[in-house]
């Protein structure tokens, strides 16, 4: 690149009394004017000048930036602003500029920028003298580089198309499981008939006679009473045989401790909401190499969640719904719902991601929203009998098996466009 990229420095002090035109570098505008600024409010006093007068076809890049695409020609309103060291200049020069541009923004540019080594631990940072030794291979008429330039731009604008249409297929699907969901939580996906002819209502009494047992045994704290659901939170309404109620009373809470445990020896997981999938109910545990022993758990004071528990989390977002297949232990985002007998954990689970979206509006406000234990047990779902709910859980797993795999098809594609793109650049070079 070093022969059509030719570096300048025209290096300024800057002047406390004089006023100074700056610039920026995104990935998304490229160059453009950023604003003005009086000198002594400058930090940085050695900056260097834009000279499009000299150098008409001057390219910039951030060098934190240009592998996310913080790179661009600098247009003439910003002619004379001055920028820091960490922002090189070059002219282009001896070749096409329309070519360069169309280049420049090509997936072979990102592929040779991606290649690169970088420094920096905190901020990932790229020198030119690297950039400017990567050989590129360029059509030798101005003519050729045109119409190169020109394919780039065409082919580009087909793949964006086929990208635009791919991710428009990828929210289809997730509407699509919404739609699945909301549908089961309405009664409208399987049928609502039981062998048994037992209510939502019943087995919400046998729940509670349950969970009133094990307070007598003090097995169990007991808990705050939950308000009454009123007519006007029942989002929709459920066949005859169900009934409406709240999270807690159908499940008792382990909430973690504060503390961050000291030390990591032993097997049982620690978990936080890195470990959740959007889509799956299954922790994934490679994404964590700390768990605790026993010992460890009693002298930090954590509280184990137990298998076919449902966690979710309580700051930031509340739509990270996991069903524990092991004992974990988790920080203090998360919360863990235990469920009575009688009663399926994945249904559960199910519910619980198709309404603790509507805690939102009553998280409590901070730097991150976060909801408490007393909110997280007020999420109210609605409750068939058991027998509607195995049905349930059942259709769902078979639906979002159908989800899966539909977006695994549209990810290949994705896949495909973008390798397909790659290949025709590269074949259009004789690469």
């Amino acid at each position: 690149m070093k022969s059509i990229f030719k570096q300048y420095r025209i290096e300024h002090r800057v002047q406390d009394d004089i006023v100074y035109k700056q610039v920026t570098i995104s990935k998304h505008t490229g160059v453009s004017f950023r604003g003005e600024k009086l000198g002594k409010e400058i930090g940085r006093k050695r900056q260097f000048v834009i000279d499009l007068d000299l150098h008409p076809h001057t390219l910039m890049f951030v060098r934190q930036g240009v592998q996310d695409g913080s790179i661009g020609f600098a247009p003439l309103e910003v002619n004379k602003c001055i920028v820091t060291e960490n922002m090189p200049m070059f002219s282009v020069e001896d070749v096409d500029v329309e070519f360069i541009k169309s280049y420049i923004e090509s997936s072979l540019f990102k592929d040779i920028l991606n290649s690169l080594s970088t420094k920096g631990a905190a901020q990932k940072s790229i020198h030119e003298k690297e950039l400017l030794e990567v050989e590129i291979l360029i059509p030798e008429s101005l003519e050729d580089q045109k119409a190169f330039g020109k394919l780039i731009k065409d082919s580009t604008k087909n793949s964006n198309n086929i990208s635009t249409e791919i991710t428009h297929q990828l929210d289809l699907i997730k509407n699509l499981r919404q739609a699945f969901l909301r549908e089961a939580m309405q009664g409208l996906l399987v049928s609502n008939e039981t062998n048994d002819d037992k209510t939502g209502a019943d087995l919400l009494a046998e729940i509670q006679a349950e969970k009133a047992q094990l307070v007598k045994e003090k097995k169990i704290k007991k808990p705050k009473p939950l308000a009454p659901i009123t007519e006007e939170e029942m989002p929709f309404d459920i066949p005859e045989n169900w009934t409406w109620c709240r999270v807690g009373d159908l499940s008792y809470s382990i909430v973690p401790n504060r503390d961050k445990p000291k030390s990591f020896t032993g097997h049982i997981p620690w978990i936080t909401q890195t470990n959740f999938s959007e889509k799956s109910f299954y922790l994934d545990y490679s994404l964590t190499d700390k768990g605790l022993s026993i010992e460890e758990t009693n002298l930090y004071n954590c509280r184990v969640m137990p298998k076919d528990s449902i966690v979710m989390s309580c700051v930031g977002r509340f739509d990270l719904v996991c069903l524990l297949d092991k004992p974990i232990v988790a920080n203090q985002q998360l919360h863990c719902f235990v469920p009575f007998s009688n009663l399926s954990p994945k249904y559960l689970a199910y519910s619980i991601k198709q309404f603790s979206n509507l805690l939102i509006d009553k998280a409590i406000k901070t730097t991150i929203s976060y909801i408490n234990k007393e909110k997280c047990e007020s999420i109210f779902i609605p409750l068939p009998p058991l027998e509607i709910q195995e049905r349930i859980v059942a259709k769902l797993d078979e639906l979002m098996g159908y989800c899966d795999a539909l977006e695994t098809q549209v990810k290949q594609s994705q896949q495909t466009n973008a390798l397909l793109l790659q290949q025709v650049l590269r074949e259009a070079l004789g690469a």
